[in-house]
């Protein structure tokens, strides 16, 4: 045999012996609690699962709103400074400057109680307790002329709630697309033909901070 051929054996050898060691326990960390997982699953979908009991009015989310939220988005959800505008909106969509609120874009009502549960207020997340998750999403539907000033949301009715754009989120096909439904591979590099013509600019947009427009003014002029 030669020299090569019993390094090659050696090699085999050598990886049978560590195989199974890589495939059996590494002893390291430990498995979740059932306390730890529950605290990570608190994602909330369009039929209502995963919603916690609770329950909250308008009024008492206008009141959590105003200490929580307010300094960012506005006591009306009109958005302060370049924090999103929460209120408003319909039918802006096909503009020039669409207004994507709860009340003009977001399709489900789980979205809003989610994101809120889960992310707000900014800087302190998760410090909310489920009513008032409740309390504030029944005073952003009340701002957004879905429910009226009385309204109690709870996990008993939370999915009555219809958001009014939400006819418009279809499934997504992907990966069946034309291209790769013909088995063809989609085109990476130099796709376009013909002239490349711009179709938006980031001022119509509304996605250019005016101070950086103001400070690009005076470095042309």
């Amino acid at each position: 045999m030669s020299k090569s051929l019993r390094t090659l054996a050696i090699g085999f050898a050598v990886i049978g012996s560590v195989t199974p060691a890589l495939a059996g326990n590494f002893n390291l960390g430990r498995d979740a609690t059932a306390d730890e997982i529950a605290a990570w699953d608190i994602d909330v979908r369009p039929d209502g699962a995963g919603l916690p009991q609770g329950k909250g009015t308008v009024e008492q989310g206008e009141e959590i709103f105003a200490e929580q939220c307010a300094a960012c988005h506005g006591d009306f959800g009109e958005g302060v400074d370049r924090w999103p505008v929460l209120a408003g909106g319909q039918d802006t969509l096909k503009s020039d400057r669409p207004v994507k609120t709860i009340g003009s874009y977001w399709p489900f009502a789980s979205t809003v109680f989610d994101y809120i549960n889960r992310a707000m207020p900014f800087g302190n997340a998760q410090s909310l307790e489920p009513d008032q998750v409740y309390a504030i999403m029944a005073y952003l539907l009340f701002m957004n002329d879905l429910v009226e000033s009385d309204f109690e949301l709870s996990k008993e009715n939370f999915t009555s709630i219809k958001l009014p754009n939400e006819a418009n989120f279809i499934d997504d096909p992907r990966p069946d697309t034309p291209v790769l439904a013909k088995g063809q591979e989609p085109c990476m590099e130099n796709c376009k033909k013909g002239e490349v013509k711009i179709t938006g600019r980031a001022a119509v947009l509304d996605v250019t901070p005016e101070e950086a427009e103001e400070a690009g003014k005076g470095a042309v002029d």
